[in-house]
């Protein structure tokens, strides 16, 4: 889920940004993450790895049985009990699962048929209504969208790909939805998709964060209030490439403006407050009190993904992020 959380207040710009690690009891790359409210959020990642905790500190494993190959690389949950989880990967690893009683089962609602294709994330508006993301297959990106909370799904037509453009399935925030209708997804041409009515049609924008190499781009977008997004990406092969990593709109995407000050490649960023946003990387996380638009370096470890409340990361990594 995205942005299910109230924007707060601005913070101080002496506030403190805190990583409290928390353990998993796995050592699974952890991905997937969904921030229900303060006690409930759901983790997810390799090896058919997925954490529940509803007390906001303990984690329980909730499997799925035979999954324990697959990589769950997102999870889009609406409350303790109901979560929907993707599994990315080449052709039939791809799959989307549903539970309904906290992971005590899960329900197998699609594999992909197509040995080309490669789902990247979803994202919902709400328990019914979602969308999925997958890369290009016969040159143009998979958009799909569901109104009866996965059961079935629709193919919505998306503008040409690039050679070679593809989405990163890095933090699940590669695609976001808000409103009642929006959609946005960005990749490694560092290109930002966005329609405003479901997917019947899309804008196209370049970014100044293009890069040669198939490593680089978008990873990852957050929306911030009215017409605010940021972009934050670079190189996963070299974390401490610090160019080329952060882009901020304040016009609903129509252009993109170059933000200094990332410590190196950033797979996931979220809105904290209206101004407040945390990105994070394998080699760290950063701080901007400004809607994205300069950034300074906060002490952490390195972790995949952040939501309001929670990061996850490498070897089973969770950590409760708390502002003061």
């Amino acid at each position: 889920m995205r942005l299910l959380l109230p924007l707060l207040c601005s913070l101080p710009l002496t506030a403190e940004i805190r990583f409290l690690p928390q353990a998993s009891g796995v050592d699974a790359s952890l991905r997937g993450l969904a921030a229900v409210n303060a006690r409930t959020a759901w983790a997810s990642g390799t090896g058919g790895a997925v954490l529940l905790t509803t007390d906001g500190a303990t984690w329980q494993r909730r499997p799925v049985p035979g999954a324990e190959t697959l990589d769950f690389r997102d999870i889009a949950a609406f409350n303790a009990r109901r979560a929907i989880l993707l599994a990315a990967g080449p052709g039939e690893k791809s799959r989307l699962y549903r539970t309904r009683d906290a992971g005590a089962t899960w329900q197998l609602l699609r594999t992909n048929t197509d040995p080309q294709g490669f789902w990247d994330a979803i994202a919902f508006w709400n328990d019914k209504r979602g969308v999925l993301l997958g890369d290009p297959v016969n040159g143009h990106f998979l958009i799909e969208t569901t109104e009866d909370g996965g059961q079935t799904w629709q193919r919505r037509p998306t503008p040409p790909a690039l050679p070679g453009e593809g989405a990163f399935a890095a933090s699940g925030t590669c695609l976001v939805v808000r409103g009642p209708r929006e959609i946005w997804f960005a990749t490694g041409a560092a290109r930002v998709f966005r329609s405003t009515d479901g997917g019947l049609s899309w804008t196209v924008t370049p970014t100044p964060l293009r890069q040669p190499e198939s490593s680089a781009g978008i990873f990852s977008l957050a929306l911030g209030p009215g017409p605010t997004a940021v972009a934050v990406g670079g190189d996963y092969r070299q974390p401490q490439q610090t160019r080329q990593t952060a882009a901020f709109t304040t016009n609903h995407g129509a252009t993109w403006t170059p933000a200094p000050g990332l410590s190196g490649y950033r797979s996931a960023a979220a809105f904290f407050t209206r101004t407040t946003v945390i990105a994070v990387g394998t080699n760290g996380a950063d701080l901007s009190t400004d809607g994205g638009k300069t950034w300074q370096p906060l002490a952490a470890a390195g972790y995949h993904a952040v939501q309001s409340g929670w990061a996850v990361g490498p070897q089973g990594r969770i950590a409760r992020v708390t502002l003061k």
